[in-house]
């Protein structure tokens, strides 16, 4: 069982979204990953990613955000770390409750909750480690 670990470290930029799309569609092409599995790892990578960007670093070009991944024939993991202050992610509104439909913010922890096989959250919320069965 051949297990390979890379990391991607970028300034936070929204546009260095590009990066983490063309990784996840590496990755695909290379290990022949499932259809199935490539949406979910790019719906919850980028969503976890650019919240880190967003929420995490407010977008401060003179912080980074660490993008690192394993794989092995079973599983990949991407833990993807900010360094912002964190968040309570022990409270986060439900989206689809009637009160929050209407709300902008909120549904990409809801999206890589249903989409991640696991999911963590550490220090404070500023890692996040993201896990999909392949």
């Amino acid at each position: 069982m051949e297990i390979t670990v890379e990391r991607l470290v970028f300034k936070s930029d929204i546009k260095n979204i590009n990066l983490v799309e063309r990784l996840i569609d590496d990755l695909s092409e290379k290990h022949d990953l499932h259809d199935d599995v490539y949406g979910k790892l790019l719906l919850s990578v980028v969503e976890a990613v650019n919240n880190a960007i967003v929420h995490g670093n407010k977008m401060d070009l003179d912080k980074d955000v660490v993008l690192e991944y394993s794989l092995d024939d079973t599983k990949i993991d991407f833990i993807i770390t900010d360094m912002g202050e964190g968040f309570d992610y022990n409270n986060i509104p439900d989206p689809t409750k009637p009160e929050n439909v209407e709300k902008t913010h909120g549904r990409g922890i809801f999206l890589m909750n249903h989409l991640a096989d696991e999911i963590e959250f550490t220090k404070n919320g500023s890692v996040v480690k993201l896990s999909f069965d392949l």
